[in-house]
């Protein structure tokens, strides 16, 4: 008797977890958002945007489809400089200008050497208060634990991935280089190409001097999918190798994307033939 009597409490306990679940299912279903829809365009004879009807006012309508890019996250990186001599250097600030920097060797830094860089994915498009029409997710950079140094921008949707590099001081050299960008289809063997119009502004005597403006063409390829070994662990990355030439020079880009936390390593030749690397060392989500 006591055993059909805790087969029947079972069943019962059973059917209210299968309620409890049930409800809870319908509960989720009843959060799902529609985002506004759009359609994929090509910008610049390559890089693919979405553009949405004139009545979406949505100041996330960039940032709803991101994989990778979503608002609130953020991605830190730590860098190095590679001299033609392999020397490793960073860069300090100026403590009364923090426009003016200088180069320091590996074994002199101290707390005041700038030795990471973060990018992190802005709520909303702040970007639009000075470009009223800017179509991307806006990012903010920053050194280290200090506040926003500067801002640009990613694409992120599902033909293409692309994103601008950190832009200020000694990062100003990036500029040059082809910007981290993969093209669907994600295979080996897939090619594109991309073109940018750079004015002297980002010229520096520590790297290029020249006047007047250059237009920098990227030629991309996928060449191959790996497993890379980084400090945040084993990622599964496409492997985009790029160059950038102008009439002063050529540059070149080695990238591992990975599909959920981006661009996990960026490897580049800068124009004076040093080399520029970065690594993924953390990333977070905060919204």
């Amino acid at each position: 008797m006591k055993s059909r009597l805790y087969v029947f409490i079972g069943f019962i306990i059973l059917f209210l977890s299968c309620n409890d679940i049930k409800q809870t299912e319908e509960k989720v279903e009843t959060k799902k958002v529609d985002y506004p829809s759009y359609d994929l365009i090509s910008e610049n004879e390559s890089i693919t945007v979405e553009s949405f009807d004139s009545t979406v006012v949505d100041i996330n309508k960039y940032n709803h489809n991101n994989i990778v890019y979503k608002v609130g996250a953020e991605f830190v990186y730590e860098y190095q400089h590679i001299t033609k001599e392999n020397k490793i250097q960073y860069f300090k600030k100026a403590p009364n200008d923090s426009r003016i920097w200088h180069f320091v060797d590996s074994d002199s830094i101290d707390t005041s050497t700038i030795k990471t860089v973060k990018i992190s994915v802005a709520d909303g498009n702040p970007m639009s208060n000075h470009i009223p029409d800017y179509n991307q997710t806006c990012v903010k950079y920053s050194f280290d634990d200090e506040i926003t140094n500067s801002m640009s921008g990613v694409i992120e949707n599902e033909a293409n991935v692309w994103i601008h590099p950190p832009r200020s001081n000694y990062f100003k050299i990036l500029e040059l280089n082809p910007f981290p960008y993969i093209k669907a289809p994600y295979e080996i063997g897939n090619e594109w190409d991309w073109s940018l119009q750079i004015g002297d502004s980002w010229a520096d005597a520590r790297w290029k001097m020249w006047e007047g403006s250059i237009e920098n063409k990227c030629k991309y390829e996928i060449i191959d999918k790996i497993k890379l070994e980084t400090k945040l662990g084993e990622f599964a990355c496409y492997v985009i190798k790029s160059t950038a030439k102008s009439r002063i020079g050529q540059t070149e880009l080695t990238a591992f994307f990975n599909e959920k936390f981006g661009f996990v390593k960026l490897n580049y030749t800068n124009i004076d033939g040093t080399k520029t690397n970065l690594e993924l060392i953390e990333k977070r989500q905060y919204l």
